[in-house]
């Protein structure tokens, strides 16, 4: 359980010994939580227990971030007493987060509690992921559960699968496409069902491309994958997606955001969701496929099979279109990619860190900003969570709070992040609570001295009073909080700070490792 910095649960928590960890910020404790829940399956959520009042107040932002994502959380906050919750200024998360959460209701009396934590696990387990909040007032803190209310039986998921006349549409369509795109999104990971994304890519010999959120549902060293993208993409990506006749997405919302691939041109769609909102909520949908994404890709098998055969169809030629795409992308791309420039180029980095890691038995973040556009396309996320995408809020310094969640859970894993130094003034202090806690992080960050997302603009301001100008030893900030600070400003300096990084890791030591970078410029990938 992640926490900070006053509720009863903690103590009460410690004492069945479940270990407590405290964050330096509520919203870093939320971002932990939800980091615990990206890269688990669906039935493991995080859970965090933050103080009444300013506490429930500072949380709102991480709160929003895992509703904008569809991230089930559960969140515990503190609530005052029964006679002062009409009592101005005094915050209610129940009054205030009702827009940011998928479910939330308050505690207020002692025997209450088996029957609303019921509704709360059935919530974060059953349907569209999101937030659920239990409003702890401080009067049913104050007392004793009831022996006879101590009967709280953990519900069991609820799965839906869409009407079987809508899968044999879906599939009818899908056959008569000339060329069709599988768009593999969130859900796709949430219900573990890459294995089932990856035997209908082959069957049916449709390319792959994932979302942002969607990144490592499809291993990307496939040879129908077409990579993923945030706002922007790979170049095999961007012709498929602008090229294709039909389009099946999978475990995807769909939702319209600047960090995320538009739908581009008339087309079939068919959407896959687990929530009725979603479907021609931004987009005109022509099949909707309402329902779990695994039990949807299971009949979706079976319905091919039963129209067209169980024979994988003939892809050779598609692979070799998708082949050369990619090595005429990535031959444009080496020159940044192998650049010798110092200050480091970012793409730069970011090829050493796809060298350098073990892909399989790494987890890797963007932060947001520049970072994300940067790594997203280029990042090879291989086996499932081993890359976490994410933002359609875009909070700035959620990668640091993500991994520490990411380690949390997975503990046998490297977990690295990639900020800029803009993002870590949101979260810099946190590298304390991954070297506090013994759960050991990496984060790369570009020191280029300015918000890289805006390179020469705003040139008044920034000339005359230093707007999105910065300053800072990062390496010696992250030493003086219990982490080791690695400092890099020659390329030579870059893998061997990874390597560094992998055996310190594993030593329980959090590290950041600080890379003298250049302000490398937004660019299209595609």
């Amino acid at each position: 359980m992640t926490c900070y910095p006053s509720n009863p649960l903690i103590e009460a928590v410690a004492k069945q010994g479940i270990r407590p960890v405290a964050f330096r910020h509520e919203r870093g404790a939320i971002m932990a939580a939800d980091g615990i829940s990206r890269t688990s399956d669906r039935q493991k959520f995080g859970v965090v227990a933050i103080q009444s009042q300013a506490g429930a107040e500072n949380a709102m932002g991480g709160i929003a971030q895992a509703y904008a994502d569809n991230v089930p959380i559960l969140v515990l906050p503190g609530g005052v007493f029964l006679n002062q919750i009409g009592v101005k200024p005094n915050f209610s998360a129940l009054q205030h987060y009702q827009h940011i959460t998928k479910r939330i209701e308050a505690i207020y009396r002692p025997q209450d509690v088996g029957a609303a934590m019921r509704r709360a696990i059935h919530a974060l387990k059953t349907g569209p992921g999101g937030p659920v909040v239990l409003e702890l007032t401080a009067d049913a803190c104050d007392a004793e559960v009831p022996e006879k209310n101590q009967n709280y039986q953990s519900p069991v998921a609820a799965q839906a699968q869409p009407a079987a006349g809508d899968i044999k549409d879906a599939v009818k369509a899908l056959l008569a496409a000339n060329n069709p795109v599988l768009w593999a999104g969130q859900g796709v990971l949430m219900s573990q069902a890459t294995e089932e994304l990856r035997a209908l890519a082959e069957l049916v010999g449709v390319p792959v491309f994932c979302t942002m959120p969607g990144k490592s549902a499809m291993d990307e060293r496939h040879p129908l994958s077409l990579g993923s993208g945030s706002g922007l993409t790979t170049k095999a990506a961007g012709k498929w997606l602008t090229g294709c006749d039909l389009i099946l997405a999978l475990g995807s919302s769909l939702t319209r955001t600047f960090y995320g691939q538009p739908i581009r041109n008339k087309k079939v769609l068919i959407q896959n969701t687990d929530n009725p909102d979603d479907i021609n909520k931004d987009e005109n949908v022509d099949i909707g496929l309402l329902g779990d994404t695994k039990l949807t890709l299971l009949a979706i098998l079976e319905e091919v099979k039963a129209q067209r055969g169980e024979e994988p169809a003939d892809s050779s030629a598609l692979q070799a279109e998708i082949a050369s795409e990619k090595t005429a992308w990535l031959a444009e791309w080496q020159p940044l990619l192998e650049s010798s420039e110092e200050p480091l180029n970012t793409y730069r980095v970011i090829n050493e860190i796809n060298n350098v890691l073990d892909n399989e038995n790494s987890i890797v973040t963007h932060d947001a900003g520049a970072p994300r556009d940067s790594i997203v396309p280029f990042y090879n996320a291989t086996s499932p969570h081993s890359y976490v995408g994410w933002g359609k809020t875009t909070h700035l310094g959620f990668g640091i709070p993500l991994m520490i969640g990411a380690k949390m859970a997975n503990p046998d894993k490297f977990c690295l992040n990639l900020m800029g130094d803009g993002a870590f003034g949101m979260s810099g202090l946190d590298i304390e609570t991954a070297a506090r806690s013994g759960f050991a992080i990496t984060t790369v960050l570009l020191n280029n001295g300015g918000m890289a997302t805006y390179p020469g603009g705003f040139p008044t301001a920034r000339e005359e009073f230093g707007v999105s100008h910065m300053q800072g030893d990062y390496a010696k900030i992250a030493e003086g909080m219990g982490a080791v600070g690695l400092t890099v400003k020659t390329v030579a300096d870059m893998a061997p700070a990874l390597e560094q990084a992998k055996t310190l890791n594993a030593d329980g030591k959090t590290v950041l490792i600080d890379v003298h970078s250049n302000m490398e410029p937004k660019k299209s990938r595609y």
